[in-house]
């Protein structure tokens, strides 16, 4: 009886090991993700003219250009600081982050808000950026949004610093 339990454990407690685990992609993709990147760029495909943007429900798009990235890979934490420019609030926000690897399609840089005590701040809702390019010098995420009914690629693009 007792061994029957123990045997059931252990097959639930393998179950739940293997499901949690990461792909051998997701942990090559965060092993170069891991420490510190500077956003050069926000740009826009899909649509011609000017934009504005709100980026992360934070900030204008300008203030992301220029700002600090850090990303640890050990506990999945890290943080943004937007420029200290006007209307752009250089506080430091708190993130806790992962690689999502998805089958036949581009992996996915995934974050959400946490605080400086690594808890979170967001009840749950997160982002989700395409990783369209990876190097250990350059990364290139994306995501789609919807501008008056029509689709745009809102391009971020990385630099790793030394």
């Amino acid at each position: 009886m007792y061994l029957k339990k123990f045997l059931f454990l252990v097959l639930i407690t393998t179950g739940l090991v293997i499901s949690c685990s990461v792909s051998k992609s997701a942990r090559q993709d965060r092993s170069i993700i891991n420490g510190n990147w500077v956003l050069n760029n926000v740009s826009y495909e899909g649509s011609s003219g000017k934009f504005s943007s709100v980026l992360f429900n934070d900030a204008d798009a300008s203030c992301f250009e220029g700002s600090s990235w850090f990303f640890r890979n050990n506990n999945s934490t890290g943080s943004y600081m937007l420029t200290d420019a006007t209307n752009c609030n250089g506080d430091e926000r708190f993130i806790r982050w992962s690689v999502v690897d998805r089958e036949g399609m581009s992996s996915q840089l995934q974050f959400k808000f946490i605080n400086e005590k690594y808890k979170d701040i967001s009840g749950g809702l997160g982002y989700r950026l395409d990783i369209e390019a990876l190097t250990e010098q350059y990364m290139k995420l994306t995501s789609k949004v919807q501008v008056e009914g029509d689709p745009v690629t809102v391009v971020y693009e990385f630099s790793k610093i030394e």
